[in-house]
């Protein structure tokens, strides 16, 4: 049994890769900040189709309280599973900031830095000891790290961060046969940022070469691929899931 830990698994892209990772036979054990009622009903309906998910609040920008995590991860994977060891990480967490460069406030920057680069650094450095040979990481980066676009200065930046720093993760966790992939959604029907008013998605969707915006689903899909034995070669790569956005 695999069991994969999804920060951020309430909502959105998380709670997507949970249910599609359940499918699959995997364990998941999704995190949340604050909305236990949501991440609850994320776990009864893995529950429902047959599958076993447990939701565990964690603030991904509180680095102090990593250690407890892990240790409650331990406690939860034999508790649960029967197993000592984890299958998958994914650093999905984040939330989005809309605001001019010359306007973004230190609180802000260091809220991003935080969430989107700090966090997923030092969370992956205390798991790591739970991560069994053969294990898998996937970062979620964004296409704004390719694709310059007025207002998220900060939060792309830390993307970029991230797909450099899971390189780094695939050359050093290499030789316990950890692999280390980034996936870097486009446009995607979510709630970050406050979400798509109707004339920005059509924005969005008109600069995409499949005419749509994306859904959770598109890139759960990739995700799961990554955390699983088909995507078992694939190593070090950032894979944009944006349908040709801006190309």
């Amino acid at each position: 049994m695999s069991v994969i830990v999804i920060t951020g698994g309430s909502r959105g892209i998380g709670a997507s890769t949970a249910e599609h990772c359940a499918r699959r036979g995997m364990g998941v054990i999704l995190t949340y900040k604050s909305n236990a009622d949501s991440a609850n009903a994320v776990v009864q309906r893995i529950q429902a189709s047959g599958g076993k998910a447990v939701a565990l609040e964690l603030d991904v920008a509180d680095v102090k309280r990593f250690d407890s995590f892990r240790e409650t991860v331990q406690l939860t994977l034999q508790a649960t599973w029967g197993v000592a060891t984890l299958g998958g990480l994914v650093n999905n967490a984040g939330h989005g900031l809309f605001n001019r460069l010359e306007l973004v406030t230190e609180a802000q920057f260091d809220d991003l830095l935080n969430v989107h680069l700090k966090g997923p650094f030092f969370l992956t450095q205390a798991l790591l000891p739970l991560m069994g040979e053969g294990a898998s990481i996937v970062n979620l980066t964004s296409a704004t790290t390719r694709v310059a676009t007025a207002g998220v200065a900060p939060y792309a930046a830390f993307k970029g961060g991230l797909d450099v720093l899971t390189r780094y993760m695939a050359k050093e966790f290499g030789p316990r046969r950890i692999r280390a992939n980034a996936v870097s959604p486009g446009a995607i029907r979510t709630e970050l940022g406050g979400g798509l008013n109707d004339e920005f998605e059509a924005l969005l969707a008109s600069q995409t070469a499949l005419g749509r915006v994306g859904e959770p689903e598109d890139v759960a899909r990739v995700i799961t691929l990554l955390l699983s034995e088909e995507g078992g070669w694939i190593n070090a790569q950032t894979i944009e899931v944006a349908g040709g956005y801006f190309i």
